[in-house]
């Protein structure tokens, strides 16, 4: 199979397309011919070298850890998918080496749904890293219907679900971002507010009876500004800051989890749930999308296209 690869710790340029052996497939382990892959900022601090005080890595090593594809051949006890059926999920393993920049790979059932019909193969690959993230950070802090809720970077990979969630619950979301992708947030169903200097008098504003729940997907000061806004710290979470938890809130670190991935899928059926993909690029490019990636001004996802027949 054709993969991209890293032969040891390094930037876009360190990536190659090279041929490699086709995976293995465990027990409770599926073979997904890979149709698209999602491209997060994980990856590419992951493979800076940046994970490696606590995630065991090997080399040559495969990014990626967001796919959509088919199931090609299924381990000899797995029961909950067939060859041909249609999946998308969150691949991360506990070792990293195998990720989703290839044509093929392995990937136990607890990581995969079954891919929304609503999306496309680059929509779907997009969701579950973003996906997961913001809803389980909105999990975390319990936001209701009737709630008001403050996404900081709202127009983000992440914060752009987190506000569709947070909106399909029947919450008010006030989300922060640049001016010019206040139109953006508008169209999820967000009122937007302008990052930077006196954001915490901007949303009291907006809310003076004050915030229910606030979502940081930023880091920075997002966690003090939230706490001067919000009426309860323990319905801060942040995926930035640590110190979150340390000041009464939670700090959220996403775990593949098959039900919440089936949630989002059943949103996205219903409409709820838009992908915004930014920009498609082929495999070979995958450099080309780490560059973008890093430079912090994407709206929505980078998706690689692996096979497009």
């Amino acid at each position: 199979m054709k993969a991209i690869v890293l032969d040891e710790y390094g930037g876009p340029d360190a990536l190659r397309l090279t041929d490699l052996p086709d995976p293995k497939v465990a027990p409770g382990e599926v073979l997904i011919r890979v149709k698209a892959a999602g491209v997060n900022p994980v990856d590419w601090k992951l493979g800076a070298g940046n994970l490696d005080g606590f995630m065991d890595t090997h080399f040559p090593l495969i990014p990626g850890w967001d796919v959509a594809g088919v199931v090609e051949r299924v381990g000899f006890d797995v029961e909950e998918y067939v060859p041909g059926d249609e999946v998308f999920g969150y691949i991360r393993k506990d070792a990293v080496q195998f990720g989703g920049y290839a044509e093929l790979v392995s990937a136990h059932v607890r990581m995969l749904a079954r891919k929304p019909a609503a999306l496309s193969w680059e929509q779907a690959a997009g969701v579950p890293l973003a996906g997961l993230t913001a809803y389980q950070a909105i999990e975390r802090v319990g936001v209701d219907s009737g709630d008001t809720v403050l996404v900081h970077a709202a127009a983000g990979g992440v914060g752009s679900f987190g506000v569709q969630i947070a909106v399909a619950r029947g919450a008010r979301v006030i989300g922060t971002a640049s001016e010019r992708n206040h139109d953006f947030l508008r169209q999820l169903g967000a009122e937007p507010v302008t990052y930077g200097a006196g954001l915490a008098d901007r949303v009291a504003e907006l809310a003076p009876e004050g915030i229910d729940a606030a979502l940081d997907f930023v880091g920075g000061d997002a966690v003090e500004v939230s706490l001067r806004v919000l009426d309860k710290p323990e319905r801060l979470a942040s995926i930035a800051n640590p110190e979150a938890a340390a000041k009464g809130g939670h700090y959220v670190w996403v775990r593949p989890d098959p039900a919440d991935l089936a949630a989002l899928a059943d949103l996205a059926d219903r409409g709820a749930l838009a992908v915004h993909v930014d920009k498609v690029l082929p495999l070979e490019e995958a450099a080309e999308a780490w560059r973008l990636n890093r430079g912090g001004h994407t709206r929505g996802k980078l998706v690689l296209s692996v096979d497009g027949s």
